[in-house]
């Protein structure tokens, strides 16, 4: 997840440098993406350390989280416009939808490895058993 957590926050950051610069740099909010990239890939690289990982991660999911429910309006709008419908900002909407999908994957993952690891550290034996 780790790893997961970074190529997350490239991702991110990317998308919304890109967003930006193919919108000819009018709006700022084109740059959401990175504003969550940019700490989600510093939260996963500070999660390498095997003594933060776990709040890391959970910061991580919680921002990816957050992301989602920001971004996921734009996935009825992809309907629409998928639908043959038209969108004062189409682009906008794209980049929406691929944000909300890209976090919505990580939270999806993320719920998955912390239930893996409750599991594993149940059945996992004590020291002194």
């Amino acid at each position: 997840m780790v790893a997961f957590s970074i190529a997350l926050g490239v991702i991110l950051t990317l998308l919304g440098i890109a967003g930006y610069g193919f919108s000819g740099g009018e709006s700022v909010t084109a740059l959401i993406p990175s504003f969550f990239g940019v700490p989600i890939l510093v939260l996963g690289l500070l999660a390498r350390k095997e003594k933060l990982r776990k709040h890391m991660m959970h910061a991580v999911t919680l921002l990816a989280l957050i992301g989602f429910a920001g971004s996921a309006r734009g996935l009825s709008s992809l309907v629409d416009l998928l639908g043959g419908g038209t969108l004062a900002r189409p682009f906008a909407t794209v980049m929406q939808s691929v944000m909300a999908l890209l976090t919505l994957a990580f939270v999806i993952f993320a719920i998955k490895s912390f239930i893996d690891a409750r599991r594993q550290r149940d059945i996992a034996p004590t020291p002194g058993e």
